[in-house]
């Protein structure tokens, strides 16, 4: 479609059409919003009607974004520290200079060190995720480009284990979002069901999926399965059911789902028998996944299950969206895997109303990866953790997170020297499992540049140089979902107005990049460089997506019948045997078993007994809110006013027995750290269940050490270890940990 995407107003007001992705954190697909400028500001926000899959609908983050954008606390110029770390004085400075000092300093380190010594680290922001990695390997030239979240526990193994199991790109369920036309094209079936695996998309909006289609599908005839340790309102709906497990039991669940599917012969035997490889073996592996003994682990009582087992094999189309309970597990690999295997047996892989594939790579996300091989191989090869953790480094092409802090405090296997944050706060409880540890290494860096829109705990703490990003509204992009592997559409961030001297990720990279290694950067503004990745794919410049608004390129359904996977353009899928490997053999080349399997988490009322005398509660966190994306928006105070507090779920008859009522400060608390949020009563939650929110920080709290805007105040965070990892590398028990709950009286 062709749109005006930019309009004078008789008032003088300038209208922008644009598509949000952060920062601020924005998730999904890029909500279509119209962005009003009136005398140099941003003054009002609404949804833009047009755009084809939010079609007018924003959250409460998008519709504050004036007040985001206009923020008295916001760092809009460079500044460099001249205290002491920590100390909270700074002073302002051009890019130049700005710019000057950080090249010096690679060169400096670069010529003494190697370009090794310098790491850069970073974060959510979707925007940032594609530009981190090339900031590293080809502005800077580096092999280090961190994550610094232990196990890798967001979305990366979601995306490793598809290619190694599938070898496709990420898997999402089809919610017609390919179409113009949406639900009614004709290609189109709604899902029957679909299985929300550890996620609530409503809240969430994840990566290439807007939650409320949800309710779109629910209208025309779709219901839910829910696997979640909590009762959501979506899965109380009439129709829904819920799997309320014991967090961190999840393969054993999926496994007994599985027995139950292979057992009673419900499977898709043509698409088993055709495009899967080890079936034998499987069926042989879920045989020790009976029913009864996965009630046992998992508190899902084995009616549920086995009724959950058959409404996914007979219902068709089903989807399965899977959450970061996959990533978040040192079981996740497996979990995973199971995951993937339920939909290939069921037949529900890349069919209309089940779960969509992409091919393996494309546009941006395969341009930042490609990046890399402006390193040399002997460079490449010195990348933290590439040795211990293949599985992890090969996929994600980044150092290994938990090595990477080994690293830091040990100077093992050399030292690193500089650090580069890009929206990136390894300290606030967001990150980093034990994220005291991470504190205390990361001070042993000797300089450090942080990119960012407000001083944050980790800025303050390490940052000698800060450079200020600009938001969407600021600057000229590219929404990409799954970042091109499976984009349901590419969409136009167009700039609307300036604020202050703030750059984009991809303009930091540019201007860096020239300075540093100039043939690696031909482009002189970002709309070079987005016309230039454009064009090769879809023929068009990124002009032309300004006027298109939004392109959706055509959705090939059943892409492993027609040789749209594999790079060979044979039928099949891009794996070694060329099928859906549910006996993996990359696993078992790497030392790991080809077939899932459960596994206890490491602190539970099984695997630790003793220790859960004294911690007698399982921990479950990171449940996402409307208001928040991770530890963002914290400043904002309308969104504050929603969400002014920390808040932990906790059973009533639970609490009552703790003499706790409802928002009484409380503490959780276990081995490894503490802290403190609000308690909410909620029948929605086990007895021997709570569930704490991630990502607080208060930014109306003293800045300086050690307060650091009360970083550790609420970091639930400190109560997760360091390196509780899986066996090729993945997930941490970031929710699956045990505590004690007590009333605050401070």
């Amino acid at each position: 479609m062709e749109r005006e995407w930019k309009k004078q107003l008789d008032d003088g007001t300038l209208v922008v059409r644009t598509c949000g992705w952060s920062p601020p954190g924005d998730h999904p697909v890029g909500c279509g919003m119209k962005l009003y400028i009136k005398n140099g500001r941003l003054v009002k926000v609404e949804g833009d009607e047009e755009h084809p899959i939010t079609q007018g609908r924003l959250c409460p983050r998008c519709l504050c974004l004036p007040e985001y954008v206009h923020h008295p606390q916001r760092i809009i110029y460079p500044m460099k520290r001249v205290g002491k770390r920590g100390e909270n004085k700074w002073q302002r400075i051009s890019w130049d200079e700005a710019l000057d000092i950080i090249v010096e300093k690679v060169k400096y380190y670069k010529e003494n060190y190697g370009a090794e010594s310098i790491i850069v680290f970073g974060g959510t922001g979707r925007q940032a995720c594609l530009y981190y990695y090339p900031l590293g390997f080809s502005s800077l030239g580096t092999p280090n480009v961190c994550y610094s979240l232990s196990g890798w526990s967001c979305y990366g193994p979601r995306c490793s284990i598809t290619d190694y199991i599938l070898g496709a790109g990420y898997p999402e369920i089809d919610f017609a979002g390919y179409f113009p036309d949406r639900y009614d094209n004709p290609n189109y079936t709604p899902p029957k069901y679909v299985v929300l695996w550890g996620k609530m998309p409503l809240m969430s909006n994840p990566d290439g999926f807007f939650g409320h289609s949800l309710i779109d599908l629910y209208k025309r005839g779709t219901r839910f399965i829910h696997v979640d340790p909590r009762i959501t309102w979506l899965s109380t709906r009439e129709g829904n059911m819920t799997l309320q497990l014991r967090p961190g039991t999840d393969t054993a669940l999926a496994l007994g789902l599985l027995n139950v599917i292979i057992n009673e012969d419900l499977y898709d035997h043509e698409f088993v028998e055709k495009w899967c490889y080890g079936f034998e073996e499987f069926k042989k592996r879920v045989q020790e996944y009976p029913p009864e003994k996965v009630a046992s682990i998992t508190w899902v009582p084995k009616e549920k299950i086995i009724e959950a087992a058959r409404l996914i094999a007979t219902n068709k189309p089903t989807a399965i969206q899977w959450g970061l309970a996959v990533d978040t597990n040192p079981n996740g690999v497996q979990l995973g895997h199971s995951i993937l295997a339920i939909g290939a047996i069921t037949g529900n892989l890349d069919v209309p109303g089940g779960i969509t594939l992409g091919p393996p790579a494309a546009l941006l996300g395969k341009w930042r990866m490609e990046t890399r091989s402006q390193l040399s191989d002997e460079l490449w090869l010195k990348r933290i953790g590439a040795e211990q953790w293949p599985a992890l480094s090969t996929a994600m092409a980044t150092t290994h997170p938990d090595e990477t802090l080994d690293t830091l405090e040990t100077g093992k296997p050399y030292k690193l020297r500089m650090g580069w944050f890009n929206s990136s706060q390894p300290i606030t409880p967001t990150n980093t499992a034990a994220p005291q540890r991470w504190y205390k290494a990361l001070q042993n860096l000797e300089f450090v540049v942080v990119q960012d829109l407000f001083m944050t705990p980790t800025a303050m703490a390490f940052a000698d140089i800060f450079l200020p990003v600009s938001t969407f509204a600021e600057h000229d992009g590219i929404v990409l979902t799954h970042f091109g592997r499976n984009a349901i559409f590419a969409g136009a961030i167009n700039k609307a107005l300036e604020v202050g001297e703030c750059k984009s990720d991809i303009e930091v990279c540019i201007e860096l990049g020239k300075r540093l290694n100039p043939e690696n950067w031909p482009w002189n503004t970002a709309e070079e460089f987005f016309s230039d990745q454009l064009k090769p794919e879809w023929g068009f410049d990124f002009n032309e997506l300004r006027e298109r608004g939004v392109y959706q390129p055509e959705y090939t359904y059943k892409k492993y019948e027609k040789g749209l996977l594999r790079f060979d353009g044979e039928p099949g899928f891009n794996t070694v045997t060329g099928k859906v490997e549910l006996c993996s053999t990359l696993f078992d080349a790497w030392g790991e078993d080809p077939l899932p399997y459960y596994k206890e988490p490491p602190y539970s009322p099984v695997s630790t007994p003793e220790l859960f005398k004294e911690y007698p509660f399982i921990l479950t966190t990171g449940a996402r809110t409307f208001t928040s994306f991770h530890s963002e928006h914290r400043q904002i105070s309308t969104l504050r006013e929603i969400t002014p507090d920390p808040i932990m779920e906790i059973h009533p008859e639970t609490a009552a027995q703790l003499g706790i009522k409802e928002g009484d400060w409380v503490y959780m608390e276990n081995m490894f750290g503490k802290a403190k949020e609000r308690a909410h009563l909620t029948p929605t939650i086990h007895p021997k269940v709570v569930h704490a929110t991630h990502g607080w920080w208060y930014p109306e709290k003293d800045g300086e050490e050690p307060s650091l805007f009360g970083v550790w105040e609420s970091n639930i965070n400190t109560m997760v270890p360091h390196k509780h990892i899986g066996k090729l590398g993945f997930g941490a028990p970031l929710k699956q940990m045990i505590c004690k709950v007590y009333k605050a009286e401070d």
